[in-house]
């Protein structure tokens, strides 16, 4: 079990990372050679260029020395944007993250300063595990819930602090979800028109024997929306033309490169060879040659694509359809277009970079086949691997490497070496077993069949929360008490061993410490510096950058991946709310986290990270609800190590919090869940005003194909398009417009 001086060189280790990472960024980040690699973002839009190059070393090395004076000053610069501007910058989705850790902050800020003033005095004093018979605790522990008597009156500070931490969490919880929901419905309104505000995903089409999936759906959608129907296009499986279209994108990258270096020398004509990437084969000129390649693809992609429209078997059950005005699209997407809800199923159309194309057309009953298997697995997955974190945790300890390595005794027994292991070494081991967690969780989330990928990430987040929740935070506290007490469990009567428990619970802390220092110190500062991407970046540079097209594709900006950072932020929200009542020393190193972070992806947001799609804080239903449930345990916990502590008196006034607690999540729910799942229709119609406004002063937008003439006869009862000359043509409008999204 860690004690103080544990702490402190994890805490020196960790901090002396974060400063390795930091400094490093800071030298690295002013290298004109390294531009691209931390200011990407900027060179995706456009505003930032090249620095200028010469032939010295200048290029690569920055030798104004006046710059690294200045090496701290991308903190400020992080924190200057406001957040308006940062909206415009970054999106929606960006802002909402980084709140998350400002929520943190503003949670448990108040928390410790009432803690540490109340708290601690209390805890202190208690000299309860001194008087405890072989049990293992450290300096630490005595600040804990642990060292107060049984019985004492000294718990009720405790049961007076979880009622201030509860109320104050609601209050955050309330006035942030508040501040969200605004910004979301302000970010739809001001957002620019675009194809996916106006569309409408429709799956599980049924098939008419006597039409066509895409005459179907017209007939279907003249019938049931004839004012607001425009134009449809329906989905094909054309993977070879995807394939066609990349061999035309690489050769003409080829042909650009070839042509650059004719201009540069135009007396020699550059040469190529036909076999595996010009190394082998029959030297021929090389521009010459891959003009005629291209023309090749040209041919074959044509052929292809007319091969796909003919294909009645490559034709999908699932179409994009287009509306005349949003509020068209938001009455279709919003209501149940057939009698059995499993046909016609509508929903609003991911934004173009959004849609995951591989499961649009997936059936209503495989969907639900699929979701039950992953259930099922996910079960098994997050359960069995409890057993592995829990051997090698009980291993990472000193009595553990002297069971299996005892040669090394004499080493681990030093007190650094015995600091390190205790302080540093579990912390690091449990970080690397959860390195590919995510990925496996994300294989199980395409399986099931979400349409998107912010869906996807969604999904993804859900479950990684749940393992988490399990594994690190029950998995390290239930195990870790068991190893660490066995000899006292085995040698005490039954009727001891719940109190025993009750003791070893809040002394797991410490462990929870090195752990924050690990992943949120040590791992958050790896972050800014990217030394992954700046590799290979680099090596991409050097060997196959070709053009300025292969340059800006050899970095690589990244992301928030919201479905790995987000749960285990959770993680930090869960451990203070359970600890801020039991070990409020833990809250210090809680607190540095969340301020680091948000600086930290503040930066990132700014310079690095280009989000792969834009989903105006949809996730924030999940955060608040995941904050709620980790308030909601911490309520359990609390009451369960009081049962431990002979104040029965207690327990009806702790049950009250969870009742509390679940009573604001429905108010929530009721008052701004609905924001984040529909778009509300006094919305459309106000920006549906403002699309005519823009429309009359001459904005019209490119959403209205021009000469798409009525082509749905209105009269009462199930009626048929009677124009079909004009609806091919519609449909042929539709088609460019969707392949050109």
């Amino acid at each position: 079990m860690a004690n103080i001086q544990d702490i402190a060189t994890s805490a020196f280790i960790n901090t002396l990372s974060a400063l390795a990472f930091l400094l490093g960024f800071a030298f690295l980040r002013l290298q004109p050679i390294n531009d691209r690699v931390y200011f990407s973002k900027w060179y995706r839009k456009g505003i930032r260029a090249e620095p200028k190059r010469s032939a010295s070393v200048k290029k690569f090395v920055n030798l104004d020395f006046r710059a690294y004076l200045k090496f701290w000053t991308w903190m400020p610069e992080a924190l200057r944007m406001p957040e308006p501007e940062l909206i415009d910058h970054a999106g929606l989705d960006s802002v909402a993250y980084i709140r998350i850790y400002l929520l943190g902050l503003k949670i448990f800020v108040p928390i410790a300063i009432l803690s540490f003033a109340i708290l601690f005095p209390v805890n202190w004093f208690g000299e309860t595990l001194k008087n405890i018979k072989d049990l293992t605790y450290s300096n630490i522990d005595k600040l804990s819930i642990a060292n107060v008597p049984s019985g004492s009156k000294r718990l009720w500070a405790h049961v007076i602090m979880a009622y201030v931490v509860s109320l104050w969490t609601f209050y955050v919880l309330y006035k942030e979800y508040q501040i969200i929901s605004t910004k979301r419905l302000q970010f739809l309104a001001g957002a620019k028109r675009r194809p996916d505000q106006f569309s409408v995903l429709v799956r599980n089409i049924p098939p008419d024997p006597d039409e066509s999936v895409s005459e179907h759906v017209e007939h279907f959608f003249c019938v049931n929306h004839p004012d607001y129907y425009l134009m449809h296009q329906v989905l094909y499986d054309a993977n070879n033309l995807a394939g066609l279209v990349e061999d035309k994108k690489s050769l003409k990258n080829w042909l650009t490169y070839y042509e650059t270096r004719f201009e540069r020398n135009p007396k020699k004509r550059p040469r190529t060879r036909t076999c595996l990437l010009g190394l082998f084969g029959k030297s021929v000129d090389a521009i010459d040659y891959y003009k005629t390649e291209i023309e090749k693809v040209i041919k074959k992609e044509a052929a292809e694509r007319e091969k796909v429209i003919n294909d009645p078997k490559a034709i999908l059950p699932a179409a994009f359809v287009s509306f005349k005005s949003r509020w068209g699209a938001a009455v279709c997407a919003q209501t149940q277009q057939a009698h059995n809800p499993t046909l016609w199923l509508t929903e609003w159309a991911p934004e173009p970079r959004d849609v995951f194309w591989n499961n649009l057309a997936i059936p209503y009953v495989s969907l639900s086949v699929r979701r039950l298997i992953i259930a099922v697995a996910m079960f098994f997955f997050t359960f069995f691997f409890m057993i592995p974190i829990a051997l090698v945790q009980s291993l990472a300890s000193i009595d553990g490497i002297q069971k299996v390595l005892p040669f090394l005794k004499s080493l681990i027994q030093r007190p650094r070496a015995k600091s390190f292991i205790q302080g540093f070494l579990p912390g690091l081991i449990l970080k690397i077993f959860m390195a590919l967690v995510p990925q496996i969780l994300m294989a199980m989330s395409k399986i099931e069949g979400h349409i998107s990928i912010s869906s996807l990430e969604r999904r993804t987040a859900g479950k990684y929360h749940l393992f988490v929740l399990v594994n690190v935070f029950l998995g390290s506290i239930v195990a870790g008490a068991a190893f660490q007490q066995l000899r006292t469990f085995i040698n005490q009567s039954a009727s001891e061993i719940p109190k025993t428990v009750g003791v070893a619970m809040p002394m797991k802390a410490t462990f929870f410490i090195t752990y924050i220092m690990v992943d949120g110190w040590a791992g958050v500062a790896a972050e800014v510096i990217r030394l992954v991407p700046l590799v290979i970046f680099h090596l991409k540079n050097t060997f196959l950058v070709k053009t300025e097209l292969d340059r800006e594709e050899a970095t690589d900006p990244g992301s928030l991946a919201f479905y790995i950072t987000e749960p285990r932020t959770q993680l930090y929200f869960l451990l203070g709310l359970v600890y801020s009542v039991v070990t409020p020393i833990i809250l210090p190193f809680i607190i540095v986290f969340f301020a680091f972070a948000y600086v930290i992806y503040r930066h990132q947001i700014i310079n690095v990270y280009d989000q792969k799609y834009e989903s105006a804080g949809k996730f924030w239903p999940d955060v608040h609800r995941r904050v709620v449930t980790g308030l909601v345990i911490s309520q359990f916990l609390l009451l369960g190590l009081l049962n431990t502590k002979d104040v029965p008196q207690a327990t009806p006034i702790l049950l009250v919090l969870p009742v509390l607690s679940m009573w604001f999540y429905h108010l929530c729910k009721g008052r701004f869940e609905s924001i984040f799942m529909k778009f509300p229709l006094q919305s459309v119609k106000q920006t549906g005003c403002n699309d005519e406004r823009h429309d009359r002063e001459g904005d019209r937008g490119q959403l209205q194909p021009e000469g798409v003439p009525e082509r749905c006869l209105r009269a009462p009862g199930v009626q048929r398009c009677n124009n079909r000359r004009v609806a091919s043509q519609g449909s042929r409008d539709g088609r460019w417009w969707w392949w050109w999204w």
